[in-house]
């Protein structure tokens, strides 16, 4: 066994993320020991039985001992958990979270700041639809960015804990990156929540059109559709909060974006396939790209089904 990165973690909530970071830290030496914790009982149950680690009976117990405690609550309750665990917190150890969201979560990890702790705000760009801590795997990180947000402390013990931080998600598999609060959730409002908002819409609409059945929406559904359920099915929770806690970046993009369509639909209206051929080219362009970048399979049907030797589209 390799030396770990931090002698101790702590996991305050058991979810996809939580339980995939102490299956990673346990399969990769990242950590010497993994406490963990989750409000629910019934969770905590669940993560003991499946041997996540040591499963902690109160919040504060789980924090004592830790070098980093990772926060993996939605973003609206990390204020409340971030100043039930700092007190209790180690004088030196590094206070971190998983949310999509990073204004809110670092004002709200700052706020329960003491002095003692090293407060970095994170977000590791990685999940599936599924929740709890049945969920999680070793390998989700792998390959998957991490982006970290410090805050403007520049003194030798900030610079040291935001470097091991980095190392912690680098042994489970992330590549990290580091930059601004704003930066994050500008990017992220595109290339992550507008998406979602736009699958939750979808979906939503397809089953409240009076022309359509319910069951024909799940009989006959495309590829696209398909994919767009999949999206749909995160947990509702923590994207209210996205979206609650992100309103203007979002609102930004969605403005964008309505605009972007409204060009579209005049284009179909009017019989204009010159413009929708430009339109559907610089597109496709961007897939190539993410592919190029390591991002994603060019797999058929994103390697889901492994016999079909060509690529085909399903409409």
């Amino acid at each position: 066994m390799s030396d770990p990165v931090f002698p101790a973690i702590a996991i305050i909530g058991t979810g996809l993320i939580g339980a995939s970071i102490a299956r990673a830290a346990a399969e990769y030496d990242a950590a010497g020991s993994i406490s963990l914790y989750d409000a629910s009982d019934d969770v905590r149950r669940r993560a003991a039985g499946l041997g996540l680690g040591d499963v902690a009976d109160t919040l504060e117990a789980a924090v004592a001992e830790a070098d980093c405690v990772l926060l993996c609550v939605p973003v609206g309750a990390l204020a409340a958990v971030a100043a039930a665990a700092v007190p209790y917190m180690k004088t030196g150890a590094i206070l971190t979270d998983v949310g999509s969201v990073k204004g809110e979560a670092a004002a709200a990890l700052m706020a329960a700041d003491d002095g003692r702790v090293h407060i970095i705000p994170g977000h590791p760009i990685a999940g599936t639809e599924q929740s709890g801590p049945e969920a999680g795997f070793a390998t989700l990180f792998r390959d998957a960015w991490h982006i970290l947000t410090p805050g403007p402390r520049t003194d030798e013990a900030y610079l040291a804990a935001v470097d091991g931080l980095t190392r912690f998600w680098q042994a489970l598999g992330s590549k990290v990156e580091t930059m601004d609060t704003a930066r994050h959730d500008r990017v992220l409002a595109i290339t992550s929540h507008l998406p979602h908002l736009i699958a939750f819409n979808i979906v939503a609409t397809a089953f409240d059109m009076e022309t359509v059945e319910e069951g024909e929406v799940v009989k006959y559904s495309a590829g696209g559709f398909r994919d767009f359920t999949r999206i749909a099915a995160s947990d509702p929770v923590m994207w209210r909060d996205v979206f609650l806690t992100n309103k203007e970046a979002v609102l930004e993009c969605l403005g964008r974006f309505s605009e972007d369509l409204a060009v579209l639909q005049r284009a179909i209206r009017w019989g204009d396939g010159d413009m929708l051929m430009r339109e559907f080219t610089r597109a496709r362009t961007i897939r190539k790209a993410i592919i190029d970048a390591g991002q994603d399979s060019s797999a058929v049907n994103f390697g889901r089904n492994p016999h079909l030797e060509t690529e085909t589209d399903e409409a």
